[in-house]
């Protein structure tokens, strides 16, 4: 099937590493020119962008910190000097901290909600004039915000807050942006391998149909499909991809 992705510039946020990187290579496979965000692991970006460019593709690596309106703003200015607009935005970078519901503090707290939701939320403000008529957004949830998490209650919450973002701004930019949403499960993923380190190892065979944990490709076939023309009548949608967690 043609995704129709060819020659089009897309902004992949947490792309050192896990669902971002496989997410970028994806698109750059497409034909993409792809812009890899990344907070803290430029040489990993760099590295991801100097591989694509030796496959014949094209992209640059931007620096972004979701936890900084300033850098928030100076992200999407870098970009449209750039490449002037772009066709999609993938809202992937996130993150996490276990910590028991009755230890979480304040600090800890607010700079999981400013990564997984206050920042996508003042990017996708910043980013949308610039995304072209009949571009896309995709948010990158969780399980954890679907079910909830005492764990790491901060994340769950976060992550349902994606959810209800996706479903408000499709509903707002409906005219010219389609905006979905993914929800993986446990994803093997630098994160999710730290989430489940002391889970109980046969996990994955009691819980999950796919009796597995995700590959990060996988999660990032769904987001490409849903960040193509060819995912066109989908709007505001939530599309999980976690193994068949809920049916076990």
């Amino acid at each position: 099937m043609d995704l129709d992705l060819q020659h089009k510039t897309v902004f992949v946020t947490g792309a050192s590493s896990g669902i971002g990187l496989a997410a970028v290579e994806l698109f750059a496979k497409e034909g993409c020119f792809v812009i890899a965000g990344y907070r803290s692991n430029a040489e990993a970006a760099e590295a991801l962008i100097s591989k694509i460019r030796a496959g014949s593709g094209d992209g640059m690596a931007v620096h972004i910190d979701l936890e900084s309106p300033k850098s928030i703003r100076e992200c999407v200015a870098a970009i449209v000097e750039r490449t002037g607009s772009i066709y999609s935005v993938i809202f992937n970078a996130g993150a996490n901290k276990l910590t028991a519901f009755d230890e979480i503090q304040e600090e800890e707290w607010d700079s999981i909600m400013a990564v997984n939701l206050k920042g996508p939320f003042f990017l996708m403000q910043a980013i949308a004039p610039h995304i072209t008529p009949g571009g896309s957004a995709v948010f990158v949830s969780s399980i954890a915000g679907q079910m909830g998490a005492p764990g790491h209650v901060h994340y769950a919450v976060s992550k349902g807050g994606i959810i209800s973002l996706t479903k408000s701004a499709a509903k707002r930019y409906a005219s010219n942006i389609r905006v979905n949403c993914v929800a993986p499960g446990v994803t093997l993923t630098p994160m999710g391998e730290n989430a489940v380190k002391d889970a109980d190892p046969d996990y994955a065979k009691r819980m999950l149909l796919s009796r597995r944990f995700a590959e990060p490709a996988e999660v990032a076939k769904v987001i490409v499909f849903l960040a193509s023309p060819a995912a066109s009548f989908i709007y505001g949608a939530t599309i999980d991809v976690n193994g068949g967690r809920e049916l076990r």
